[in-house]
């Protein structure tokens, strides 16, 4: 095995810091409590090419990996951004550049990839329903065929960038769920472009991550084309399962970031300030221990989400990648949370101001923690299809 990075892995690291260093917690602060988009951050990460960074060449990107994506991903959290940086980037390379890759037409390819390459079209996702959570096979929206047309119809929650994409890719069900020979056949994946007068997008006020708005979305008889469909038809449970798993590997990402960066703040912080003679509290064990054993746990996080990925760049079959994305987001968010937690610990009172930072980077954290699985989900998947025991749901 080779832990070293590549010299391209070392140079798309080394931009990332430098980008995060340049659109600091400040700047995120401040577009935080204006509820405002970073517009100038996602044109900085889109001239450094990091919205093509899986793209093909062929379509304008650079033709990387999954693993150049979480390295990205990670340093921008870890450096400045917090969950700024990976969230933008999963809206769009995850939701949109991935998914087209992997299952769109040449037609989609075409038409989205070149233009998501440069930051020029944003993405999003319509998967969560008000009535079926995390279960995605309970879906709701219908899709039907008309002619040459499909009509959807259905809402969706949570739909994260709705607001502002110029594309979208929506879960849909085609065939009853009481008529599918198996119940994870009849759900299909669509691409439709926005706005679109028959597409209702509200923003749900929220806890957090207020630099992108997360929406209700009303299908309110949108016709769209037959080329809308991303093929084959009532197979696309399958082909989303390479999104999830790689939405799981992006917020693992996002939560090792946002946890260096909370730690590296909190030991800044510990090393000045002294309150009992002459010893600075980061001297103290009460705050050491716990700080040393959230970061050695998420190196062991890291670690394993690089295997995940390497995984899914070499081909490998999505039920273990599945098994190492997950085992990943519960060990990272965990661990993430503990840190952010004694993060606030050593600034104490301070912690509870905005102007430091932490109180917002533990808003973020809880995200992760509800966000894209539970962790509770993540471990009932664990139980049943790594450790082999019964299903509990």
């Amino acid at each position: 095995m080779d832990f070293d990075l590549t010299e391209q892995q070392k140079m798309i690291a080394s931009l990332a810091k430098e980008i995060a260093q340049a659109f600091g917690p400040a700047y995120w602060r401040q577009k935080e409590e204006d509820g405002e988009f970073g517009d100038e951050f996602w044109k900085a990460v889109s001239e450094a090419g990091f919205t093509g960074i899986i793209i093909p060449e062929e379509y304008g990107g650079s033709g990387n990996g999954v693993t150049e994506l979480l390295i990205a991903m990670e340093e921008l959290a870890a450096n400045g951004c917090g969950m700024a940086g990976p969230w933008y980037l999963i809206l769009t390379e995850v939701f949109g550049a991935l998914s087209i890759i992997k299952h769109g037409t040449e037609e989609h390819k075409q038409k989205y990839l070149p233009r998501i390459a440069t930051g020029e079209c944003e993405f999003c996702m319509a998967l969560t329903e008000p009535d079926a959570g995390s279960n995605t096979l309970n879906t709701n929206t219908m899709a039907k065929k008309q002619g040459d047309e499909w009509l959807i119809e259905g809402s969706k929650v949570f739909i994260s960038g709705a607001d502002r994409a110029q594309g979208m890719l929506i879960v849909a069900r085609t065939m009853p769920k009481d008529k599918a020979a198996k119940k994870t056949l009849g759900l299909s994946l669509f691409l439709t472009d926005l706005p679109h007068e028959l597409v209702e997008v509200r923003p749900i006020p929220k806890h957090g991550i207020n630099y992108s708005h997360s929406c209700e979305v009303s299908f309110n008889g949108l016709m769209l084309p037959e080329t809308a469909l991303m093929p084959p038809q009532d197979t696309g449970w399958h082909h989303i399962l390479d999104t999830l798993n790689c939405e799981r590997m992006a917020f693992t990402a996002a939560a090792i970031g946002i946890a260096r960066l909370a730690i590296s703040k909190a030991a800044d912080y510990s090393r000045q300030r002294k309150v009992f003679g002459d010893a600075p509290i980061g001297s103290y064990q009460g705050l050491q221990f716990p700080v040393a054993e959230a970061y050695a746990a998420l190196e062991c996080a890291e670690l394993l989400n690089y295997k995940a990925a390497t995984l899914f760049d070499n081909g490998a079959d999505a039920r273990a990648i599945g098994h190492a994305a997950n085992m990943a987001k519960v060990v990272a968010v965990d661990s993430a949370i503990k840190a952010v937690y004694w993060a606030m610990q050593v600034f104490g009172g301070h912690a509870y101001a905005k102007e430091n930072d932490v109180e917002r980077w533990w808003r973020e954290i809880n995200l992760v923690r509800l966000a894209p699985v539970t962790q509770q989900m993540a471990l009932n998947y664990i139980g049943e299809h790594v450790v082999g025991m019964p299903r509990s749901y």
